[in-house]
């Protein structure tokens, strides 16, 4: 029962109109600019992130919370008016949400999605606030060697699953591993991959990058291929459920979320998997078989609530262990480094009061974040009818006004515009750019960790493997990057015609 008093004195900290105002403050502007076609929430926290740099720690957190969940529900707008999912995990909400607001039952879906995104992250907090301790006090048995095994483990899983096959996945990871060594070795003090340019030599920021790839990335990925004016079914209905949509979508709710966390809490999870997985289980219990792919309500609030339970589940790795599974955590592992924080097995014990009052303050966003988007529905609808370039055009103002208020020269510009054309790239190549985000962050830390191994083994490699921890890990890592070759190679034989005697 310690969590609960922890918590308690979270919520005392949480509660103060200060802190409830930055909750407001960021819920807001997180559902404004993730609700606009294409911003999903890893965008919207990147494009959001240096305006918290001006604030306490405490509060800066508080109003980052409210913009990752209003992020997470924004995209769910998206998809269902627009059929435009901001991010993979909407995706399936786009499948039967679109052909409900096409049916003129939009509000039905966007009331459904936010009380199931409710509903979800207040279960998928409450897993948080049990679950994150008891895992912090077993990673704090990790030395460099289990560390090491550990970043192998994301490695290979984060390549797999956050790109269209494991070869690009690695590609992507690679590229970030390379920008994160840019700068001056912290051991030999000798500069690496600076090219003689002396702003370098400090690094690049972490939220440089993050701007470039996904910000200046989708920017410049519509500019080629063309933007125009976008059109959303207007809504004739209240916002709010029948009691028939209501009976439907309560367990699609409660299952969801049984999906979502569990799954979004592995290292190797996400919210992918968890959404697809909801969408099949309701296809295959429900009454109304014939509704789906014609506007069922189930196929809307299942996947809506695994996503934001999965979203929810993602913030344990990350808390506990210091591991980003998806681009918004590499984002939000950005906010804690820039105030000095290292999310990991000690950030519980060093920085206590701080994490308990950033997880009160999911529970306040997420109640807030209902409250506030229940009435606005229309107001963001009617937001979604603004031209494609009118967007476009904001996000790179807010794209370059973001990166000089990070570093404040203009070299880092140049950076930025580089990497945003690294990243374009990268986007023609169809190379995904979040596996980039997660080798920019944890490879300097695989890096330093492997050196530390090393360094206590007096250069012997078999300390790697000398655990059952560690051996445990590599051999996850192992299967994790057979089963990687294995699929496409599954799929292709799959897809061959059968041969005719």
């Amino acid at each position: 029962m310690e969590q609960v008093g922890l918590l308690l004195d979270g919520f005392a900290a949480a509660l103060t109109p200060a802190h409830l105002l930055w909750a407001l403050v960021g819920v807001t502007i997180g559902t404004a600019v993730g609700v606009l076609p294409g911003i999903g929430p890893a965008l919207t926290v990147a494009l959001l992130l240096p305006i918290t740099f001006r604030l306490d720690a405490s509060s800066a957190l508080i109003m980052f919370a409210g913009i990752y969940y209003g992020g997470m529900y924004g995209g769910s707008t998206t998809s269902i008016l627009l059929n435009t999912p901001g991010e993979s995990a909407s995706m399936v909400s786009a499948l039967e949400g679109n052909k409900m607001a096409r049916a003129g039952r939009a509000a039905a879906a966007l009331a459904t999605a936010a009380l199931g995104s409710f509903v979800a992250g207040t279960i998928g907090t409450l897993g948080l606030t049990f679950l994150a301790p008891v895992v912090a006090g077993f990673a704090t048995s990790f030395g460099p060697p289990e560390y090491v095994a550990l970043m192998a483990v994301a490695f290979v899983t984060v390549s797999a699953l956050l790109g269209p096959d494991l070869l690009k996945g690695v590609a992507s990871l690679l590229v970030g591993v390379a920008v994160g060594l840019v700068g001056i070795d912290s051991q030999t003090g000798q500069p690496r991959l600076t090219f003689g340019v002396d702003s370098l030599l400090d690094g690049i920021d972490v939220v440089i990058v993050v701007i470039a790839l996904f910000a200046l990335t989708e920017s410049f990925g519509h500019l080629l291929s063309g933007t125009g004016a976008s059109t959303v079914q207007p809504l004739r209905e209240r916002v709010v459920l029948s009691r028939s949509d209501l009976r439907r979508s309560w367990p699609a709710w409660l299952r969801g979320t049984l999906l979502g966390f569990p799954i979004g809490s592995l290292p190797a999870g996400g919210a992918e998997v968890p959404t697809f997985l909801s969408y099949s289980v309701e296809r295959k219990l429900t009454k109304h078989p014939e509704e789906f792919g014609h506007g069922a309500i189930e196929g809307v609030a299942g996947p809506e609530a695994a996503n934001n339970a999965a979203s929810a589940g993602v913030l344990v790795p990350l808390l506990t262990l210091g591991l980003p599974t998806s681009a918004t955590a590499a984002v939000i592992l950005t906010a804690f480094q820039s105030y000095g924080l290292q999310p990991g097995p000690e950030l519980f014990e060093e920085s206590g009061p701080l994490v308990w009052t950033l997880i009160a303050s999911l529970y306040i966003g997420n109640l807030v974040l209902l409250v506030l988007n229940l009435p606005l529905v229309r107001m963001w609808a009617k937001l979604l009818t603004m031209p494609a370039h009118s967007i476009y055009a904001g996000v790179l103002v807010f794209a370059a006004l973001g990166t000089y208020a990070a570093g404040g020269t203009t070299g880092d510009l140049v950076v930025l515009c580089v990497l945003g054309l690294v990243g374009l790239l990268m986007r023609q190549a169809d190379i995904p750019v979040a596996p980039a985000v997660v080798g920019l962050i944890l490879g300097p830390i695989a890096e330093q960790q492997l050196r530390r191994a090393l360094t206590i083994s007096e250069g012997d490699l078999s300390i790697l493997v000398s655990g059952p921890l560690s051996t445990t890990l590599w051999s996850v890592a192992v299967v994790a990057l057979l089963l990687a070759v294995a699929a496409p190679l599954r799929r292709r034989g799959s897809r061959a015609p059968a041969r005719t005697p």
